[in-house]
This record gives C-alpha cells, structure tokens and sequence, in this order.
C-alpha cells in the first residue's frame, strides 16, 4: 500500500528559524498484512507544538525527547482509527492516540504504543485529545494546580504570557476555575486580545507588539502579580516578575522566544530579574507535566468535565492536509494560532 509520509529534510540549526522547507513529503509504502500486536491505523489529526523545535536539533538538550532523524519520519501527537487490528485490547474502528505518531496518511504501529480513547469525553470533537482534553490541557492544569499555589478566596491575580495559544488560553480559564479573582492575558494581536476577553473570560489582555508593557500590566494588575503561567520567557517575562508580589509563582511552562536561540533550559534571568526573583522569594522551577504520570486520568476526566459544562472553552487552529504539516509547524511557533494548532489529515471517522 502506498501512503503519503513527511520526513525531516533539512535542520534549521540551533540558532535558525525552522521554515515550512525544513519537512518533506514522500511517498512510501507499506506492508498490505499485519503480524501479531500490530495495527494499521488511518491518521485523522497530527499535533505541532513548540516542543518539537528541540527536536529539529541534532541534540535536543534534553534526555527524554530524541531529535528527529534527517531523511526520517517525523512523529509527535496524534489521534487516528484502527483500520485493522491483531492486537488483544484493540478492534477494527477504535479510535486511538499517541506522542509518538508518525506524519503519515496511514501506518502500521504496535498496538501496546497507542492509547484507546473515548470519544464522548470530547463530544466526537476528536482533536480535543490533541488539546485541551489531551497534553496541552494535562500541563496546564497540572502546572496551575502543582506549581501555582492558587488558594480560592484569597484575591490572586494570574498573568498567562502566550495567553492565546494551546496551552495559555487554558491555562487563563483554569486560574479561574481554581479560584484566581483576576486573570491577565498578553499575546501579540488585538484580535487575540478580544478573543481573550470576549469568550475566553480573561478579565484583561495585553498587545505586547502595542504601547508599553510594563504601563498596561501595571493597569491591569493594580495589586501586582501573584501566579505568572510562561509560556514566552525573554523579555516579557522579564517585565512581568518585576511587577510580582512577595512570595509570588512562576509557572515554567515554556519559553517560546528562545528556542531558536542555544541557551540552556530554563534560560537563566538577567542578573537584576534574578535579584528581584530572590529578593521576593519568588519560586521559578521547572515544570515537567512527564513526572506527574498519576495526575494524568483524573486530570483527562476534570478536563472533559468542565468542557461539557461550558466552563472551559476550547480554541482550535485547523489546517488540512498533510502536506501542511511544515507551514502549521513555521506557523504556530510564529503565534499564527488562536489556540492548538492541528493539522487534518482525514476527516472521514468511518470504516
């Protein structure tokens, strides 16, 4: 069987920024049969996040992600149907997802790799698993819950940098629904400021790309900042812990404006943020949604939960086709997303 497939065709070094050209679409085929554990699987959506730009490295400074391999398939997450099955647990027309997908129309994959899910805790909107219901909602929910210290009742004001991408625009409405009085978005568009504050609840957004941060986040934040939810590092940030109270918390999420660049991560602040991070015991440590694996369920089902109740809005940018893939990758590491940006591969669910 022949199937479309995207290999990593060039890498856009440490300091580079990856471009639509950095990917490749082939054509490859595939075994007609399937041994014993195996599945073949039709793709239905594929997942771009910021993470993968580590992996476009030759050495992705990290020990629990590999880079991609030049010429070789490129994986990450993503939700498809099992066309065939010879795997115990999985049958013909379960819908199932992994981290490690390959960008191909179709595959053949062991089936103890994958994950069965359930398509009404989405309802049927299966690229939810991929986002808000899947590692995007799962690192903002556990990153407010284990390393934001929200107390309900206790008039925090949150700031979520990102604030319109997968995991900000979440990570602002989950404050709230934790017990945070006051949520501050900053992102890069009006529209995404509006969208922010029109259906997504957040009580403030700031344009960093307009007028002078430090001015409107002391305007919205009158009391100052007591949980920061990152997404950006760099400057932005810089701004925003000179502005956080005594014995405030940074979220590390991550640090979208210096993955191009090669400096450790988390980055280091500058010498005078770090004094001020000192001097206001403010707590900024790495947060690695991996090491809280038995949060996982609990956090699917409360996830799921309040999408059903309307309380939590989901954002999606879609694009078709997987020869796609590299322009929604240069895309949404350029902020083109309002929310998680999924590629579709098939849109057909049926068998």
């Amino acid at each position: 069987m022949i199937v479309q497939q995207v290999v990593l065709n060039s890498r856009p070094g440490k300091n580079g920024n990856p471009v639509a050209e950095n990917f490749r679409l082939e054509e490859v085929s595939i075994p007609d049969t399937i041994n014993e554990g195996q599945v073949q699987v039709r793709t239905l959506y594929l997942s771009v996040d910021p993470y993968m730009r580590c992996r476009m490295n030759e050495d992705t400074g990290t020990d629990y992600i590999a880079p991609w391999q030049l010429s070789q398939v490129v994986d990450g997450g993503g939700v498809g149907i099992i066309e065939l099955s010879k795997h115990a647990n999985l049958t013909k027309g379960d819908f199932v997802t992994s981290f490690y997908w390959p960008w191909q129309t179709k595959a053949i994959l062991d089936g103890n790799s994958l994950e069965k899910v359930d398509p009404q805790l989405v309802d049927g909107h299966l690229s939810y698993f991929l986002g808000a219901i899947g590692m995007p909602g799962l690192t903002s929910l556990i990153g407010v819950q284990e390393k934001g210290h929200v107390t309900a009742g206790s008039n925090q004001t949150m700031v979520v940098s990102g604030a319109a991408g997968a995991c900000g625009s979440l990570a602002g409405q989950i404050g709230h629904l934790l017990g945070c009085s006051r949520v501050v978005g900053i992102c890069g568009t009006q529209e995404k400021c509006l969208i922010l504050t029109s259906e997504l609840g957040f009580d403030a957004a700031i344009n960093y790309k307009k007028g002078n941060v430090a001015e409107q986040l002391r305007e919205s934040c009158p009391a100052g900042v007591d949980v920061y939810f990152d997404n950006v590092g760099g400057d932005i940030s810089d701004t925003v812990i000179s502005q956080m109270n005594q014995n405030s918390h940074i979220i590390l999420c991550g640090q979208i404006s210096q993955y191009n660049k090669d400096v450790p991560y988390p980055p280091p602040l500058p010498p005078a943020i770090e004094a001020i991070q000192k001097e206001r015991n403010i707590t900024r440590e790495r947060f690695m949604v991996l090491n809280y694996k038995d949060k996982f369920e609990p956090g699917i089902l409360q996830l799921s939960q309040w999408f059903k109740e309307g309380k939590l809005k989901i954002k999606e940018t879609m694009i078709n086709g997987l020869e796609n893939m590299g322009a929604a990758f240069q895309s949404m590491m350029t902020g083109g997303n309002i929310g998680k940006q999924i590629v579709c591969i098939s849109k057909d669910i049926s068998l």
